[in-house]
């Protein structure tokens, strides 16, 4: 069996390229060390409920009139577990988690976060239309994960 010359080329390319694209994702992996998307700040998930601005989840209004909103999610609820904002008005919502990989989406919004124990995920968003909206963790967390679910109601308010 003969093997053309041009279907050698073509092998040698596709080999070369295959090696090419597996060095590349070694060497970034490696080199660069891969985290989750985020502004890079840590904390040490077995002191996030004893200590620190974690361990009293919360919704707090800043002398702004933006919305702080530190949370927690963690098997299998999030903490607080209902969150209640003005429309119109920026919130920043700050999150980790003390014990596995959480998702935080908003259900209908463009919010979608994912909560990495010893990582502090932060998004700000505002929210124009007043209503209440789901939010589920999308990032499979355990056997009850499908009961993970909190509420955001967004009231009308100051634009």
């Amino acid at each position: 069996m003969k093997v053309h010359l041009y279907e050698r080329i073509w092998m040698w390319l596709a080999a070369a390229m295959i090696l090419g694209f597996v060095s590349a994702v070694v060497f970034a992996a490696g080199s660069h060390a891969i985290h989750p998307p985020s502004h890079m700040e840590t904390v040490d998930p077995t002191q996030v409920r004893i200590r620190g601005e974690f361990t009293e989840p919360r919704v707090e209004q800043r002398a702004d009139g933006s919305v702080l909103v530190v949370g927690l999610a963690e098997m299998f609820t999030f903490r607080p577990n209902t969150l209640r904002v003005p429309a119109g008005r920026p919130v920043t919502f700050r999150l980790t988690s003390p014990d596995v990989i959480h998702g935080f989406e908003i259900v209908g919004t463009n919010v979608n976060a994912t909560v990495v124990p010893g990582y502090i995920s932060q998004t700000t968003v505002t929210f124009d239309r007043p209503g209440e909206y789901l939010i589920v963790c999308n990032e499979y967390c355990g056997l009850a994960h499908h009961l993970m679910q909190g509420r955001l109601i967004v009231e009308g308010g100051a634009r």
